[in-house]
């Protein structure tokens, strides 16, 4: 009896372990889903003008208990505004305070409160947000409700003080800040000098005459410089060398460098015997000179870099002084400088990656092999290029990411989870990512990277890229660089003839696998297309829409790197240059480059953003296509390659 006994233990064990397993399985690769009750939940959609009509009634039933029925509400409370609903979407808002249904249905009661003035309502709903308009309405309604001037108008100061016009429902608070004589002359030059600096230069002629008429020129000399940054060469139309002249003067000047090196040297040779500029405009024009003279390899360059005071150095002139070194490579030089940097720029991995190169071609060979030994264990580009310099397999430290079946169920618990993967399934994309964003906000860490887990196994991969870095956890290759699209990837890759790991690594900066991705000058999609782009590879006009469906964006933008490689002569290191900056700015930096080592030439690419692009999408390559304990082809190209000339 007792062998039976435990026989059927046994087997009860076995299919509870089954069915444990089959349940993690499911847990672990979806989240569930009700396609019908999706099905259900649009048609509902499509009735929200006709809310008392049978059909939705009954379609609202169903939906019960459906994550998604609250935003039934919300808009059928937004599309039907009326101060009688007043009682419900007071109780919508305090039930979805802060959440993505707050908002909308907020802002568009807001604007109705204000639209049939009523302040004390107004007063009572508002929430601060990035709408200016709605933020003046508030201010004002405090004052028509009796709040103090002095509580309130200091707040305006603030929001007349921008390089832009504000919006017009501010005009009337503005007009009670300007009786109460916060409108100053010192306040008017500041936002003179914000629309002139990087604001609406169109906003000057009227902020200037608000100045008193001894001043207006003042105001007129800004807007020409602005305009015209050339206009600084004609030192006579600074009249008076004012410490606001000097101010306008050195503004002028760092953007006229940037035109005409050798006039702009030239007028402030003059200029500093005129103008008594402060020590802080001094090092600012000392700082965009040394930028603009070694970015354009100006003679003077290296007098300019010499000018910098390596104990008070911002990071972009350590680039800047440090890659004029390197463009000469000059690497005692180099040994030199790196000594004197603030210790903060010692510890960058770029800096003594260049240091450990520098000691090994000064005859230091043995601190410079022990130094790229160390920066090879790093997964990074300079860690990468150290493996290489050594000849050994790069490091991915790859640390995979361990969850609980557990784990995965209590996250999945909350309401908004559950609204995310919903909208998500439904590909309303950014609604899901609302809902994901503040989901987040209420995880611990540890449950951030069980939700990132989630996402990735549900092919949402651009919310597990984007969490795993918020909680710094950077150890799950495979999390982070996903093979996703891995079938249009690779067949239109193959198509084109070009290493599939290119195009991943390119997908992968771009976008990070977000299909619906836009950028504000208009690229689209995984690889982010521009329109324009996709017309030059011969498919005449296409839409945003035709852009934003996977395939067809893989497809071109594989072409275009096929395209920009044979432009390239094959050379995938300028071809992704191209990618990011333009294949004209790539040849106009050619020119005025001598031939230069690979990994100093990338080092010197003008612009920021694209040579950490060109960095970022080698390192990714890498990862795609690594194989252990070999060493990088990637990498070997690179430290045996010339660019320039």
């Amino acid at each position: 009896m007792g062998c039976l006994v435990n026989k059927l233990t046994s087997i009860l064990l076995y299919i509870l372990l089954i069915f444990s397993f089959n349940a993690s399985a499911s847990i672990a690769s979806n989240v569930h889903i009700d396609k019908t009750k999706q099905a259900l939940f649009i048609q509902a959609e499509k009735l929200l003008k006709k809310t008392n009509s049978t059909r939705y009634k009954k379609l609202y039933e169903q939906l019960n208990g459906y994550p998604l029925q609250p935003y039934l509400d919300q808009q059928r409370l937004i599309l039907n505004m009326h101060l009688s609903n007043e009682n419900e979407i007071d109780q919508f808002l305090i039930k979805y305070r802060n959440t993505p249904l707050d908002w909308p249905l907020r802002k568009k009661w807001l604007k109705y409160l204000s639209k049939k003035n009523r302040p004390s309502l107004f007063v009572k709903f508002y929430k601060p947000s990035s709408d200016v308009s709605l933020t003046c309405q508030n201010l004002n309604f405090l004052l028509t409700e009796g709040m103090p001037q002095s509580v309130i108008l200091p707040q305006v100061t603030k929001l007349w003080l921008v390089g832009k016009s504000q919006h017009k429902k501010c005009d009337p608070l503005f007009k009670v800040w300007k009786k109460a004589g916060y409108r100053t002359n010192a306040i008017i030059w500041k936002r003179i000098a914000l629309a002139a600096d990087g604001g609406k230069h169109t906003l000057i002629p009227y902020l200037t005459k608000l100045l008193p008429n001894n001043q207006h020129y003042l105001g007129e000399l800004w807007h020409k410089v602005r305009r015209n940054p050339s206009y600084v060469a004609h030192l006579k139309k600074f009249r008076r060398k004012s410490a606001k002249e000097a101010q306008i003067f050195a503004y002028g000047l760092k953007r006229f460098i940037w035109r005409s090196p050798d006039k702009a040297l030239s007028t402030y040779k003059k200029a500093k015997k005129l103008f008594k500029f402060s020590k802080y405009q001094q090092q600012q024009i000392t700082e965009k000179f040394a930028q603009v003279l070694t970015n354009k390899n100006h003679k003077q360059a290296n007098y300019w870099l010499s000018l910098l005071d390596s104990k008070n150095i911002s990071e972009s002139m350590v680039q800047w002084h440090l890659i004029g070194i390197l463009k000469q490579q000059n690497w005692q030089e180099y040994i030199t400088k790196f000594s004197q940097l603030p210790e903060v720029f010692k510890q960058k991995i770029k800096w003594k990656y260049w240091l450990a190169r520098a000691f090994i071609i000064t005859k230091n060979k043995e601190k410079g092999f022990a130094l790229l030994k160390k920066l090879s264990k790093e997964r990074h580009y300079y860690g990468f290029l150290a493996a290489s310099y050594l000849k050994t397999p790069v490091s991915l430290k790859n640390k995979p990411l361990n969850i609980t079946l557990l784990e995965r169920s209590k996250v999945l618990e909350s309401s908004a989870a559950k609204r995310a993967f919903e909208f998500f399934y439904l590909q309303r994309f950014q609604k899901a990512r609302s809902e994901w964003n503040f989901w987040l906000k209420g995880l611990s860490d540890r449950d951030k990277l069980v939700a990132a887990k989630i996402a990735n196994e549900n092919k949402w991969f651009d919310r597990a890229i984007f969490t795993l870095s918020k909680v710094g956890y950077m150890d799950d290759v495979a999390l982070r660089f996903p093979k996703a699209f891995n079938k249009k990837i690779k067949k239109h890759a193959n198509v084109e003839k070009i290493n599939p790991a290119w195009a991943f690594a390119i997908t992968r900066r771009e976008s990070s696998f977000m299909t619906d991705a836009h950028s504000p000058v208009g690229a689209r999609g995984l690889m982010q297309l521009m329109p324009r782009t996709a017309r030059s590879l011969g498919r005449g006009k296409v839409s945003g829409r035709y852009l934003l469906n996977a395939d067809n964006n893989i497809e071109l933008g594989t072409r275009y790197l096929r395209k920009l490689l044979d432009k390239n002569k094959g050379n995938e290191v300028l071809a992704t240059a191209s990618y990011n900056a333009g294949p004209y700015r790539i040849k106009r930096w050619l020119k005025n480059t001598e031939t230069l080592p690979a990994d100093i030439w990338i080092e010197t690419i003008p612009y920021k953003e694209t040579r950490n692009y060109v960095k970022s999408v080698l390192a990714y390559q890498e990862i795609y296509q690594n194989k252990p304990n070999r060493t990088s082809k990637i990498f070997n190209k690179i430290i045996n390659m010339t660019i320039g000339g």
